[in-house]
């Protein structure tokens, strides 16, 4: 069984993620007995520019449904829903609707199924304050902010919420959107231009990536987390730009693995750059308390000029956020096109909920703690089950599995009939031969339910290690 992929991003694709990336031309699917991997290999070679049909039709005017077929993906997803349509032994595990709440267990057509799939590392996206918080935004305020903040969809959640955030991370401010994708793109995409230099690791999330080339900066990326390659590209670039950023995140969201911070301040100073982190999977559990890679390698956040943050990956809601500087801040706040200027403010609802999880979060550090301690048990008791936990840092609750890309969907599948729920990622998201089961550990589970889960990808995987 070949393998197929989650979803394509800049680890991937680094060298052509541009807006539009599609075939050179439209790939034909003639035979049923072409193979994933074959099609895949189709894609790899023709991502990166504009479809280029025959000459006998390149001034056709195409249909909306012609145009769509002329997407790789699109052949890709076509294959995919005929794998699963003649296999009737794999369960596809993707887009499953869920029921009722999520913490380490959800409810997916009336059974309950363990999850390492969901973002909820504090344990806070079911926390009944949490719940009563957002309520009582909605009896207060209705369910929309009403309009971009600027000009009327401001409300005093917001404030508090941004102000709470500041306290949390340590910034003089913040500045709270809709999304934290959108957040990275816009304050990216808008502080920097052609005349700047963006330096970025190369497993960069997509939405800096994409921010990288919204802005119009020369984008270079260096190997991950290689210093020797960040001084060298340093050195050799920075004289030739007005500002030069690097790019990085605060922990990888594929391998769990952190920023060398003390290494990067080090060279942002040396050369006189801008360093901002992209803290979605770092902000709220890592360092003693939570507050970030900063706390983590006791580095003043003075250091660092801005940290991208999101609300949905430890403060139990959905939107992004930014935060210095007072001064730039304020900036971002007035001119920043998809923070607060164009974009209609975070619903009342989402505002609240984060509120309560950050006051929580700040309140009750033990559930950090508890956080960091349930991902080292993890990936203990999968190191003794003889799995491959091979990229894990200590107590960051990203713990990926190394698996064989061929094993992936069946392991998915067969996690699916036993009530758990946890999804690999294949090439083309990362190199080949480096697929892993990716599981993100919560406050809330249990290591009984860790061992039940370990014990059948053991069984399944016995034969690899």
């Amino acid at each position: 069984m070949k393998s197929i992929p989650m979803r394509l991003n800049s680890r991937a694709v680094s060298d052509r993620l541009i807006p539009h990336y599609r075939t050179k031309e439209r790939i034909e699917m003639t035979t049923q007995n072409t193979s994933i991997d074959n099609l895949l290999s189709q894609i790899r070679s023709k991502m990166g520019s504009t479809p280029i049909r025959d000459q006998s039709q390149s001034n056709a005017i195409l249909s909306l449904e012609a145009y769509v077929e002329d997407y790789a993906e699109y052949a890709l997803l076509q294959r995919i829903h005929s794998l699963y349509h003649r296999d009737s032994a794999l369960r596809n595990p993707y887009f499953q609707p869920r029921s009722g709440t999520v913490s380490s267990v959800l409810q997916i057509e009336n059974k309950d199924y363990v999850t390492f799939s969901n973002y909820n590392y504090l344990g806070l996206s079911n926390d009944a304050r949490v719940k009563a918080a957002a309520c009582e935004a909605i009896e207060t305020y209705g369910t929309h902010a009403g309009a971009a903040r600027m000009v009327g969809g401001e409300i005093e959640l917001h404030r508090e919420l941004e102000q709470a955030l500041a306290e949390f991370t340590g910034f003089e401010a913040t500045a709270v959107a809709v999304g934290g994708y959108s957040t990275n793109v816009s304050a990216i995409g808008y502080l920097l231009d052609k005349r700047d230099l963006i330096i970025h690791d190369e497993y960069m999330h997509n939405s800096g990536v994409m921010g990288a080339v919204m802005s119009g900066a020369k984008r270079i990326a260096f190997p991950h987390n290689n210093m020797d390659a960040l001084k060298r590209l340093l050195e050799d670039n920075r004289s030739q730009h007005r500002k030069t950023v690097i790019l990085v995140e605060g922990a990888y969201s594929m391998d769990g693995d952190l920023i060398n911070l003390p290494a990067v301040v080090e060279l942002k100073n040396q050369f006189n750059a801008w360093l901002i982190i992209d803290e979605a999977h770092s902000c709220g559990t890592v360092g003693a308390s939570g507050r970030g890679v900063c706390e983590h390698f006791n580095v003043p956040v003075s250091e660092v000029e801005l940290i991208v943050g999101t609300l949905s990956k430890s403060f139990a809601s959905c939107g992004g956020f930014l935060a210095g500087s007072k001064k730039l801040i304020e900036l971002l706040h007035h001119f920043c096109p998809g923070l607060l200027l164009y974009s209609t403010g975070i619903s009342p609802a989402n505002a609240a909920a984060a509120l309560a999880a950050v006051r929580i979060a700040t309140a009750e550090p033990e559930r950090v703690t508890r956080l960091q301690n349930n991902a080292v048990l993890f990936k203990q008791l999968a190191q003794q089950k003889g799995l491959d936990c091979r990229t894990c840092i200590p107590g960051v609750p990203i713990v990926p599995m190394m698996i064989e890309d061929e094993k992936a969907l069946q392991l998915m599948s067969l996690l699916l009939e036993n009530q758990f729920i946890a999804h690999a990622v294949m090439h083309p998201v990362v190199p080949r031969e480096a697929a892993r089961l990716r599981c993100f550990i919560s406050a809330d589970h249990e290591e009984s339910q860790m061992i039940r889960m370990l014990d059948i990808i053991a069984r399944e995987t016995s034969g690899n290690h």
